[in-house]
């Protein structure tokens, strides 16, 4: 909820107070019993708040995503099942889902962040689930989003044919699995910030995930920031917050 626009709905006429208390009724948190909701995280830190479904039964999430729903337009939900997906859109019919990245959504058309677009990269196709859910986060917080999938170092000419792409970008996150090389590349070619995602795709002692983890942490490229594995939702919300003080004109 954005508390300056509400006191100025107010001051102007456009609500009555009566409707402003109701709509700040469940300002800061809403507690359902089994949730306690953040209703002021987006006033607070930039982002919404965001459903992680993993471990919820789907009555949970469609419960918490129906009373975020009274207070933000813009709604998120993670790893969701299909049976997450048929109990949330029983409640609300106008969510999004997109089962490769198990994203609920639900877009806010009004929302649009004043910056350049965020580029998001993957190795190869068995990445895009990650890369999915890093750019369906940035999206649904407003944020444009430039896709540039299967660009792996096995096929070094395609990550040189979208440098200039990447460069004008503010902010690159690189999703990648196997040994985890190619962010190294990808930051040894541009000069915008890139954020790393190890992915749980590679054979052998790859241990699910773990070899591309430890790549990229020791990546002899500076300043590559990494985020755990499989985590394209964290690479987002860290992009959006570097992106957002970039300006658009840049």
């Amino acid at each position: 909820m954005d508390i300056k626009s509400l006191l100025s709905d107010v001051a102007a006429g456009r609500i009555t107070p009566a409707e402003a208390e109701k709509l700040l009724a469940h300002w800061p948190a809403s507690d359902l019993g089994f949730a306690r909701l953040d209703n002021h995280r987006d006033w607070r830190t930039g982002f919404i708040e965001v459903v992680y479904c993993a471990g919820k039964t789907p009555d949970q999430a469609a419960t918490i995503l129906a009373q975020q729903s009274k207070t933000q337009a813009a709604l998120l939900a993670t790893r969701a099942e299909q049976t997450h997906a048929d109990a949330a859109l029983r409640a609300i019919p106008d969510l999004e889902y997109h089962a490769q990245a198990r994203i609920l959504r639900r877009l806010d058309p009004s929302r649009r962040v004043d910056a350049p677009p965020i580029a998001i990269v993957s190795a190869g196709t068995s990445d895009l689930s990650v890369a999915e859910e890093a750019a369906l986060t940035a999206e649904t917080v407003g944020h444009t989003v430039n896709r540039f999938y299967d660009i792996g170092i096995a096929g070094l000419h395609r990550v040189a044919a979208v440098r200039d792409n990447l460069n004008a970008c503010g902010c690159v996150i690189v999703v990648a699995g196997m040994e985890g090389a190619l962010p190294s590349v990808v930051a040894g070619l541009i000069s915008r910030p890139v954020i790393a995602v190890p992915t749980s795709v590679g054979y052998g002692v790859a241990l699910g995930g773990f070899a591309a983890l430890l790549g990229m942490l020791s990546s002899c490229a500076p300043g590559v920031t990494v985020v755990n594995i499989d985590n394209g939702f964290g690479a987002a919300v860290a992009a959006c917050r570097v992106n957002a003080g970039t300006p658009s004109s840049q």
